[in-house]
């Protein structure tokens, strides 16, 4: 797969690009609405967007290129291997100190890749791309569809796919890298871009860090990424200061009783009851445990207990998933989750229940000012009605562990859907395919134009030069 990747990007981003088929149709170019409005600010950025513009338009027929040949060829979290070296690859030829094999997992091999681009004094921008597909079955019907299966443990077979848009990512990434490196000039300072891997799993961002990231390179003074969303127009972004995501915490609870025959349950403490009834006990946490105004999910996701009809077994097996945003919130809730199991089980007369917590991602909170700022720099290069309102998920993003390290952090999300297709799921009543399902694709050259668009320019803002 190696050689194939390179040999198709070295060719997109190496700026060879005429000879290069494009299957994908021509979207609305951005370029032709760029001077639409007047920027409310002129930065370098803004003042710079036409120049951006017409850059992509020469890079894009490669880059689309590219994109297909990611798509095609995903790897699985902590199984990058190819896919870092690629980009690894691809940012040392444009002249940035490259290091590989960031925070791998030992078990499986791959790891992470960071690039430093030095260009004077300045800050630290580090830009961030995550690299792995999911075990997923592609169904979209795409001339470039992945076919790709592995095995996974237990021996099930699956299909892989880059549902989640990290295609898009990794292209956008390779883009805009390239065009920092070539248009000195106008910026100044230190270009940190890494390539992430294990987002999926919620353990790459915390592998990296573990393995110095901020320490053997360098701390940032500013850390941008962007996600893909498949409910957004392509064409737009949307900003979001304050929390983002949610904290994430996965809780494991063994209900214990006494087991025997189901015809006399009078000589047993029936762990299944006793289970039915956590589970609607667990739901008052939330209703009347927690403020209103702080959000917050307990999902029961999975129960399991008993072996037949006549039998009473030992345990019923309870899987939760938790979800809050402050971390007074989450402490709150997975402490009551606690109490209540242990109360309920000392209700029935039966031994104390065992409870595993697994924290996943923390909240991923959007640096307010940054926020702010990077807003501005949108819609003076898209114009302010492609800048759109957002809205906090309760999903988990493990790019927030950046921010927890004190680094100034802004996730914004990336449309990717033409507003003509997001129109007839609406007309037939039913949503898009969300992230994850084998059913979503980007419309990828604009969701492109955009995202290079936008995160040059926010690069370019980060790290103006301060005048003389």
């Amino acid at each position: 797969m190696h050689k194939t990747l390179s040999a198709v990007f070295l060719v997109a981003v190496g700026g060879v690009v005429s000879a290069l088929p494009c299957a994908i149709a021509q979207q609305p170019n951005l370029a032709d609405n760029r001077a639409s409005e007047t920027p409310p600010v002129q930065t370098p950025a803004t003042l710079a967007s036409a120049n951006i513009a017409d850059w992509i338009d020469q890079q894009l027929p490669g880059l689309l290129q590219a994109y297909q040949t990611l798509h095609r060829n995903p790897e699985l979290s902590w199984q990058e291997t190819e896919t870092a070296a690629l980009i690894a690859g691809l940012w040392r030829e444009e002249g940035f100190e490259i290091t590989t094999g960031i925070g791998p997992d030992p078990s499986a091999g791959g790891g992470g890749v960071v690039g430093i681009l030095r260009n004077g004094q300045g800050p630290t921008l580090m830009l961030r791309c995550d690299m792995d597909g999911l075990p997923v079955t592609e169904q979209t019907q795409l001339p470039y569809a992945s076919t790709k299966t592995v095995s996974l443990p237990g021996g099930i077979s699956t299909g892989v796919m880059h549902a989640c848009g990290h295609d898009i990512h990794m292209t956008n990434l390779v883009a805009v890298a390239r065009y920092m490196a070539t248009h000195r000039d106008d910026w100044s300072g230190t270009l940190m871009v890494i390539a992430q891997p294990a987002e999926e799993k919620g353990e790459g961002a915390r592998a990296m860090i573990d393995d110095g990231l901020f320490t053997r390179f360098a701390k940032p003074d500013f850390a941008v990424a962007l996600h893909v969303a498949g409910d957004t127009a392509a064409g737009q972004v949307a900003v979001l200061p304050g929390y983002s995501q949610a904290n994430v915490d996965s809780v494991d609870i063994d209900v214990k009783g006494r087991g025997g025959h189901g015809a006399a349950p009078e000589t047993t403490i029936d762990p299944i009851v006793q289970a039915a009834d956590l589970v609607m006990a667990l739901q008052t946490i939330v209703s009347r445990e927690v403020k209103p105004i702080d959000p917050a999910v307990i999902t029961v996701g999975a129960i399991a207990g008993g072996t037949k009809h006549n039998i009473i077994g030992n345990t019923c097996h309870l899987q939760l998933t938790v979800r809050t945003y402050g971390d007074e919130v989450r402490a709150q809730v997975l402490a009551a989750i606690r109490r209540k199991a242990n109360a309920i089980a000392q209700s029935y007369g039966a031994p104390p229940p065992e409870l595993v917590f697994s924290q996943g991602t923390p909240s991923l909170e959007n640096d307010a000012e940054l926020a702010g700022r990077l807003r501005q720099v949108f819609v003076g290069v898209l114009g302010a009605e492609n800048v759109v309102p957002n809205q906090p998920s309760m999903g988990g993003e493990d790019f927030s562990r950046y921010g927890r390290e004190g680094v100034p952090i802004l996730m914004y999300k990336l449309g990717s859907v033409n507003q003509s297709r997001l129109d007839r799921f609406e007309k037939l009543g039913v949503p898009p395919p969300s992230l994850h399902s084998s059913a979503y694709y980007p419309d990828v050259e604009p969701t492109l134009r955009t995202s290079v668009l936008t995160m040059t320019a926010a690069a370019l803002d980060l790290l103006s030069p301060k005048p003389e």
